[in-house]
């Protein structure tokens, strides 16, 4: 029989990492290779395929593909290339292709330097052997070249395509980063309104309303590939996603972020994002457009924040995250904006324990407190400590012995605390030793060694957790006294200020602790407040006085319905003034008596 005729499909590939392999690798010899394999055999070259620049461990190549699409429509029916790698280096894919897609399509596959011819099965033996190492090649230059970007991350080098918003690479060095002063007071503007409590949502809106164009947008203004699809969503659609990524990103106080999205395997090029707190940082890499306590105090409330953006009648919560249950450690809820009628939205709102809200009282108890009383008392004491650090040497001096005092007690319990425990432990040590030389020289029974050790050993686990808390307590404690100095500075800027708004809270406090209402002795009802300051803790604890008295409610003069005279009332529905109020419901009571009477008769009269 006559030799059969091949239309030989000659597929060509090199990788970006195949470029080490030397001229041997390169497509120029590839080529020459199957050409010369071709001409022996006195086979018809039909169709030429080259993936330069393509990765062998995934299959969707643009010329491999249209190798494909040329087979199933049989206008090639031989595959040649110059070895195995060339087709692949996936060896489940490249079983795959080989044992089960050529032969379904009547496809001769020949692999000229490693022996491979699937019409007579030369050298099939061995292949799937030689795919496994093609494949574990792969995975050692990704891993090489995994290990290389990284350790040049590790250096400060930015080696993304394009540059973060915001920024621009430096013509003198593409790896670093300089600020792009068109953007910088759109970024400034960002953390500022984060930082004045404005939820992501509020911060979206603003740049929508103020037609500020989207990172994508801007990138497909200056020229970038890849942009042109979000492009046409809309020059100003920010989105909620877009605004939280730039809000939670370092980048913007001078670090350079990394592995925000890492690819699953080297064969699987489908990246899956990383939680912020996963992401690599290199720090201090290039110029902040913001300070780094700005951006860690966005971060911190971005956290505290729970339904940032909820209707909230107009009530801006500025304690949002801060206010905490001092019995169950829950989170004060802001609640029923629209249950009272008021003047002011801020008179409308009160703070409730979250877990009594979610659970009721199996759970915990109310803690309800008056946004207003919480404000006041809050503005208060901030004008109070900070007064005070703004007085001369002596008032700097009192504020600090005053923070000092106030920890110390605390400081020195904990530290006999732990210095009788680290004592105790030490004594355990000997007594299990001496338990041990006991039970070898049979002083005591096995039985008696192992009830008294397993006393002792859980004596000894639950000193080595409370010393652990303890030292960390201790720690605190010695932090808040080195603290003290920086509070002040801090705490003089906010002398005389009459408004508080979200920054400052978030800026000076940690968090602010209510108790539950209690009667004293003399019959009066009390709650007590417990303000938690960032650097130095606790300062004092401020109890007030619940009085039944209403001073958001403000009189006003009414004309009595009845008598026509003018009135002074605080209700926002009253008609009639006092003594007329008695005489009008007087009167209504009786006619509200003889209707019922009247009723009464006609259902008798009935019945009859």
């Amino acid at each position: 029989m006559a030799e059969k005729i091949y239309k030989v499909g000659m597929y060509t590939r090199l990788s970006k990492e195949d470029g080490n392999e030397g001229e041997s690798a390169s497509i120029d010899t590839q080529r020459a290779i199957i050409k010369d394999f071709i001409q022996k055999k006195g086979w018809q070259l039909t169709k030429e395929y080259v993936d330069d620049g393509y990765s062998g461990t995934n299959f969707n190549r643009p010329d491999f593909l249209r190798m494909k699409r040329d087979i199933e429509n049989k206008v090639i029916n031989c595959v040649i290339t110059k070895d195995l790698s060339r087709l692949g280096r996936n060896y489940i894919d490249c079983g795959y292709y080989m044992e089960m897609y050529f032969p379904q399509h009547d496809i001769r596959y020949i692999a000229i330097n490693d022996g491979v011819d699937t019409l007579n099965n030369t050298g099939m033996d061995i292949t799937p052997f030689k795919n496994i190492l093609n494949e574990m090649y792969a995975q050692d230059i990704s891993k090489k070249i995994k290990s290389a970007i990284n350790i040049r991350f590790k250096e400060g080098n930015f080696k993304g395509a394009y540059a973060p918003y915001g920024y621009l690479k430096d013509p003198n060095n593409r790896n670093h980063l300089i600020v792009n002063e068109e953007l910088r007071p759109i970024i400034r503007k960002i953390f500022d309104l984060a930082l004045e409590g404005n939820g992501v949502r509020k911060i979206q809106r603003y740049l929508m309303d103020n037609k500020v164009f989207k990172p994508a947008y801007y990138q497909f203004l200056q020229g970038n590939k890849g942009f042109e699809k979000q492009a046409k969503t809309g020059m100003y659609n920010w989105t909620e996603n877009s605004v939280r990524q730039i809000l939670r990103s370092a980048t913007y106080c001078g670090d350079l972020v990394g592995y925000k999205r890492v690819a699953i395997s080297f064969k699987n090029k489908k990246r899956k994002s990383k939680k912020p707190s996963e992401w690599q940082v290199i720090e201090g890499t290039h110029e902040g457009i913001i300070t780094r306590e700005e951006f860690n105090l966005v971060q911190e409330m971005m956290d505290n924040r729970n339904h940032s953006d909820k209707k909230d009648g107009g009530y801006d919560n500025i304690f949002a995250g801060i206010v905490k249950c001092a019995d169950c450690g829950k989170r004060m809820r802001a609640t029923s904006p629209h249950r009272r009628k008021r003047p002011n939205v801020i008179d409308c709102v009160q703070y409730s324990c979250g877990s009594y809200a979610s659970y009721g009282t199996k759970s915990c108890s109310s803690h309800m407190i008056e946004a207003r009383t919480l404000y006041e008392v809050v503005l208060k004491d901030i004008r109070y400590y900070a007064n005070m650090a703004v007085k001369d040497s002596s008032g700097l001096k009192e504020m600090q012995q005053k923070i000092k005092k106030t920890s110390s007690k605390e400081l020195n319990s904990n530290q006999k605390a732990l210095k009788k425990a680290n004592k105790r432990l030490s004594e355990l040590d000997d007594i299990i030793s001496s338990l041990y030389e006991d039970k070898v020289l049979k002083r005591i029974t096995e039985r008696n060694f192992e009830k008294m050790s397993e006393k002792y050993q859980l004596e000894q686990k639950e000193l080595i957790e409370q010393v652990q808390k303890l030292q960390e307590q201790v720690t605190k404690q010695e932090e808040k006294d080195k603290g003290a100095f920086d509070f002040v500075q801090e705490i003089k800027k906010y002398k005389g200020i009459d408004k508080l708004n979200a920054r400052i809270i978030n800026t000076l406090i940690k968090r602010i602790e209510i108790s539950e209402r209690y009667k004293t002795e003399d019959g009066k009802m009390k709650q007590d407040i417990t303000i938690i300051y960032n650097l130095v803790g606790a300062l004092n604890e401020v109890s007030y006085e619940i009085k039944p008295t209403k001073p958001y409610l403000t009189e006003k003069e009414k004309v009595c319905s009845e008598c026509g005279k003018t009135f002074k009332t605080t209700s926002s529905v009253a008609k009639y003034c006092e003594k007329c109020r008695k005489i009008v419901r007087r009167r209504e009571s009786n006619e509200s008596k003889r209707r019922s009477r009247a009723r009464a008769r006609l259902e008798k009269e009935k019945v009859a």
